[in-house]
């Protein structure tokens, strides 16, 4: 007789018993890691017992979630806040709450909620440095002679896109239909 088939690695694999272990001893409870992780009730108790949790009772988690540990969480979105710019939706998401449970978290945690136009700016600063970055990464690998095609393929980007981050980087074109790196001229025979 075979053993049964060993399960392919998916999202549920990758999704630790020593990470559910964390998220539930910083005051989530079991219902809030099935429904962030995807994974079945009876599947996140197995991975928290193998990962030697100590199971709470419902009072004991309602103790938990008013003291130390939400404060841990507090100051863990506070950091995800100001640090990453992350929004009040990805904090809730990040902590297992409601966006206005995130937002009061956030205060208690002394952060300052920001306006949408405030986060805007921040996401568009690290976008265009993101951007710049690739544009010179692109620049370096045209004057070794790839072509725009090619580099439009290996980024997924459109053929335009490519052309204007290269601009955007000061590169030199070379002449159409000359591909490869600039060649010497010929000497005359």
């Amino acid at each position: 007789m075979n053993p049964p088939p060993r399960p392919t690695a998916g999202h549920s694999d990758q999704i630790t018993g020593q990470a559910l272990r964390e998220q539930y001893e910083s005051g989530s409870t079991v219902d809030q890691l099935v429904a962030s992780s995807g994974l079945s009730y009876g599947t996140v108790l197995n991975r928290l017992h193998e990962a030697g949790t100590e199971m709470r009772t419902s009072w004991q988690t309602r103790r938990l979630r008013d003291g130390q540990a939400r404060r841990n969480l507090a100051a863990r979105l506070r950091r995800l806040y100001e640090q990453q710019g992350a929004t009040l939706a990805e904090l809730a998401a990040a902590g297992s709450v409601t966006r206005r449970v995130a937002r009061r978290l956030l205060i208690e945690a002394g952060g300052t909620p920001r306006t949408t136009q405030q986060t805007l700016r921040i996401r568009s600063a690290a976008d265009a440095a993101r951007r710049t970055n690739l544009a010179l990464s692109l620049r370096a690998r045209y004057e070794a002679g790839a072509t725009v095609p090619d580099l439009a393929a290996e980024c997924s980007y459109s053929v335009g896109t490519v052309y204007r981050l290269l601009r955007q980087a000061g590169t030199r074109m070379r002449p159409k239909h000359n591909h490869g790196p600039a060649r010497a001229p010929r000497k005359g025979l």
